[in-house]
């Protein structure tokens, strides 16, 4: 039996891991039926199958989980060592790669990463923008960006971007002219609101707060979108109200295509954090992302 290749164990791991061959195929970089075709490889080579596949789930056998157990700590370590060799240089290279929500990837992410790209030129930064929360280590990112509610206990997380922001009720003029300016949330029941669905599938309530009171509202409209660029445009038009992160509405305020309502109740919250594993062996570009925000956070001009 020859020695498997290095890069078909790596393979074996990144789909056990994910539990999937299309998205250990993307976090690799590669395509589906090459990641399919390591593994087939190097089951020949060993002798042994190593994974159940069925049309619904890709699952380790028995033995698969005995090797990938012994092979996920020494392949960290190989990864380590070749990480360590950054030391020995001007600036690191490598990938970091990123898993962050929509607003973060358009409204924050662009001047930080703009900056942090130009002092480190060895870097290469990949940014996936999701706002479904998922497992970023088990899906091949080095680390995540999410709000407070959404980071698990056992990360690390460190403020990026504004340390705070809020919600921004709004709708055109017309709309306003038709059927009147709301007071209370409570009066959203008698308009029009354009909604948002996560894709999960999720379709948020509306929240507002005034004096620490809590009001929740259950938005009921003609659009359910699942993109902010929809949503604000469909308000531009005149088709209803939207409530969204303010960042998103910022531009349209500014040139009065939106008009800002219930402006007393407007929840704000704690701004995005970036997280990660506590480890002993960080990655250097990932190092250097995490020393480039804390410097950024000290600096007066920022």
């Amino acid at each position: 039996m020859t020695d498997p290749d290095l890069s078909d164990l790596s393979a074996l791991v990144a789909v056990a891991q994910t539990r999937n061959f299309r998205a250990a195929a993307t976090m690799r970089g590669v395509s589906a039926s090459a990641l399919s075709e390591a593994i087939r490889r190097l089951e020949a080579r060993i002798g042994v199958r190593l994974l159940n596949r069925t049309t619904r789930s890709v699952t380790p056998t028995e033995a698969g989980k005995l090797l990938i157990e012994r092979l996920t700590p020494a392949l960290g370590e190989i990864a380590g060592a070749l990480d360590s060799m950054n030391s020995f240089r001007d600036s690191p290279t490598g990938t970091l790669k990123l898993n962050v929500p929509v607003i973060v990837a358009e409204r924050i992410l662009p001047p930080i990463i703009n900056a942090f790209l130009a002092a480190h030129p060895g870097i290469t930064l990949e940014i996936t923008a999701s706002d479904t929360f998922i497992d970023v280590l088990a899906a091949g990112f080095d680390a995540g960006i999410r709000y407070d509610e959404r980071i698990e206990r056992d990360m690390i997380a460190i403020p990026i971007g504004p340390p705070t922001q809020r919600f921004v009720a709004a709708a055109a003029p017309s709309y306003l002219s038709a059927h009147g300016v709301p007071a209370h949330p409570r009066d959203l029941v008698n308009h029009a609101c354009i909604r948002h669905r996560f894709s999960s599938g999720y379709i948020p309530h509306w929240e507002f707060e005034r004096n620490g009171q809590v009001i929740k509202v259950t938005p009921k409209g003609p659009l359910i979108a699942s993109t902010a660029e929809m949503e604000v445009k469909a308000a531009i038009d005149g088709l209803g109200l939207v409530y969204t992160f303010e960042e998103f509405l910022a531009e349209a305020l500014a040139s009065g295509a939106l008009v800002a309502v219930l402006s007393p109740y407007w929840q704000s919250f704690t701004g995005p954090r970036l997280y990660y594993p506590s480890r002993k062996h960080m990655p250097a570009p990932l190092r250097a992302f995490v020393d480039f925000i804390k410097a950024s956070a000290k600096s007066p001009s920022k």
